[in-house]
């Protein structure tokens, strides 16, 4: 059986615009790559929004997707983010069953992952997470036993570490023959 290749995260800064988003997906779908997570938001800047995408890929296939990325029009930016170069996390709301007796022993186990309950009903609990994936997954597994009845997952967000966006420099460089 051939190795599942390692997850790739791709921060991707677009226009603003409608159907970017469908046109960035769409190079994905006629390439037959599946994505594991994918956040779309707005940034810094309100013309321009961010894509966040994680997907299972080899180096090769990451270089030729970061390339295909770059031939839409629309695309400003793209960051192939290392797991040393970028910080990132997601978020999860995990409903579980917990009665007056087995809360004590789901509130055991999401203080372990620093979880916190933001909903409690007689019959359940809604509890929330921030972190890495991996944290997550985790918690998810260790809550199976008491009856997971509902997930939600925002999907991977990520930035570069250091000091700047790696848009400034691209923003503020004058387009050729424009003076400064």
């Amino acid at each position: 059986m051939t190795p599942q290749p390692p997850p790739r995260t791709f921060i991707v800064h677009v226009e603003d615009r409608p159907g970017v988003l469908s046109r960035v997906i769409s190079l994905f779908r006629r390439r037959a790559y599946n994505i594991d997570s994918l956040t779309v938001a707005n940034t810094e800047n309100a013309s321009l929004s961010r894509i966040t995408l994680v997907m299972a890929a080899d180096e090769r296939e990451a270089r030729l997707l970061e390339a295909n990325l770059y031939k839409l029009i629309e695309v400003l930016y793209v960051e192939h983010a290392t797991p040393q170069g970028q910080v990132s996390r997601e978020l999860a709301l995990i409903k579980v069953r917990a009665s007056e007796e087995t809360r004590p022993a789901v509130l055991q186990v999401c203080e372990v992952f620093r979880a916190r309950a933001i909903d409690v009903t007689p019959t359940s609990m809604v509890m929330e997470l921030t972190g890495a994936p991996d944290k997550i997954d985790g918690l998810i597994e260790m809550l199976r036993p008491h009856g997971i009845i509902e997930l939600a997952r925002t999907g991977t967000v990520a930035m570069a570490r250091g000091p700047q966006s790696p848009l400034t420099a691209l923003l503020e460089t004058p387009p050729p023959g424009k003076a400064a």
